[in-house]
């Protein structure tokens, strides 16, 4: 194998990631000087802010179809070419609506990036290695969050500089955009959707020349080469066992609570009665603690597998949000920073777990031939029900307040356990078509 090749293609392309994690971080540098600057009401910058979220909902459900019609790479080209347009088209905005476009514009290219880059990625990757290089892309998202978040620090949230907060995002985006052109297309979507047998041989034996042709044989014998698939094929029944394991998991991570902890951290420490520069100061634990589990994650998701990591992260939930709940409902430890280590517990269990796995496993659990639409429903669940809870979660903690809440996150992560056990299989050290094998007709 050409380490150094494949380790290229993917992280090239999980600099998708990177920007996804850019993109959905860096405006809340600027918010409040975008309201003040054009006088918006407070539901006025809520819309504009969601913009974005919208958009990626739309790209990971719509995702899976140009991926599948036209490629994985020139899919990944026309990404870059959005996150583009939305960065110069956002620092250059000349009122309100523009900016609301642009920065919608950015959000399709979050969405069908999270639906094509970890696809690629699992379909160049060899087996033994393919979940630390798809997992490059989680560790790309979150690095572009601290990244963001740093940006933001230095050029300052004063007058105009918002312009320059989004901005900057234009070079990520250009290197992105340039890059993408150097890596190739994917061998298994050249065979099943093109019939382009040579030209996947050629990337395979780049990858790997001693396996390359077994690996044809065995793209050709799997019956996943016909060149045909349709969403009516994908919804026929056929692949309900590969649905069903996206949907769940993509599921039990948003209803872990984990994007409602991440957008209003600051708000859940004032309310243990933690002032508010403490709070915000405490928002960079939360930063630094992602990015190093989301390490240790990659590190040894090949070593130890995906359902033992799920299974860490399950019982780390339950632990972490009940102590949680038992601190809201007590008011034990109220004004201290047990809350917020607690969540710093819960954001390592998190990126260990689920960060680090629910890309790959999305990846991983569907045929050749139609896992542009299988990741699409994945990334689409994950996103529809990160936009629900981000948009019920202030409304909801304000009536029945935070301890019924983290209860509620709380239950549903016992379900993740039970998930986990029950239902999920192990992808860890076998090929996409063996997979294929396992899972189908379930």
């Amino acid at each position: 194998m050409s380490n150094n090749k494949v380790l290229f293609w993917s992280f090239t392309v999980a600099l998708g990631g990177f920007l996804f994690g850019f993109d959905t971080a860096v405006i809340s540098g600027g918010e409040q000087a975008i309201q003040k600057l054009w006088s918006l009401s407070d539901a006025m910058i809520g819309q504009m802010v969601a913009m974005a979220l919208y958009g990626t909902v739309i790209g990971a459900l719509i995702g899976g179809i140009p991926a599948d019609k036209l490629g994985r790479k020139v899919t990944l080209f026309w990404i870059a070419l959005l996150y583009l347009v939305s960065a110069i088209g956002s620092a250059l905005a000349p009122e309100i609506n523009s900016l609301m476009f642009f920065r919608f514009i950015g959000g399709l290219g979050v969405g069908v990036s999270s639906v094509v880059a970890p696809m690629y990625i699992s379909e160049i990757s060899p087996r033994e290695k393919r979940g630390r290089l798809t997992a490059l892309f989680q560790f790309n998202i979150v690095l572009g969050i601290l990244i963001a978040f740093l940006s933001n620090y230095f050029i300052g949230g004063s007058g105009e500089n918002w312009r320059w907060m989004l901005g900057v995002e234009s070079f990520p985006a250009a290197l992105f955009l340039v890059l993408v052109l150097f890596v190739p297309r994917s061998p298994r979507w050249l065979i099943v959707k093109r019939g382009l047998i040579e030209e996947a041989r050629d990337v395979l034996k780049i990858i790997n020349p001693s396996t390359a042709d077994n690996h044809v044989d065995e793209l050709l014998a799997s019956g996943s080469s016909s060149q045909e698939s349709s969403f009516y094929e994908f919804i026929s029944g056929k692949y309900k066992f590969p649905i069903i394991l996206a949907f769940l998991i993509a599921f039990f991570n948003q209803l872990s609570g984990i994007n409602a902890i991440i957008y209003y951290a600051p708000r859940i420490f004032e309310a243990t009665g933690l002032e508010e520069s403490i709070a915000l100061l405490s928002t960079v634990g939360i930063g630094v603690t992602n990015l190093i589990a989301t390490l240790i994650g990659m590190a040894v998701i090949d070593r130890f597998g995906r359902k033992n990591l799920m299974y860490v992260c399950s019982f780390g939930y339950i632990i972490t949000l009940t102590s949680i709940t038992v601190t809201f409902f007590s008011g034990i430890g109220s004004g201290t920073m047990l809350v917020p280590f607690l969540i710093f517990a819960f954001i390592a269990s998190h990126a260990v777990g689920q960060g680090a796995v629910i890309w790959v496993f999305i990846s991983e659990i569907f045929p050749n031939n139609v896992r542009s639409y299988g990741n699409s429903l994945g990334a689409g669940t994950h996103w529809v029900f990160a936009a629900l809870i981000a948009a019920t979660f202030p409304f909801v903690t304000g009536i029945l307040g935070a301890g019924p809440t983290f209860a509620v996150f709380t239950i549903m992560t016992v379900f993740q356990l039970l998930f986990v056990w029950k239902m999920m299989p192990e992808t860890k050290g076998k090929s996409l078509e063996e997979l294929q094998s396992l899972l189908i007709n379930q």
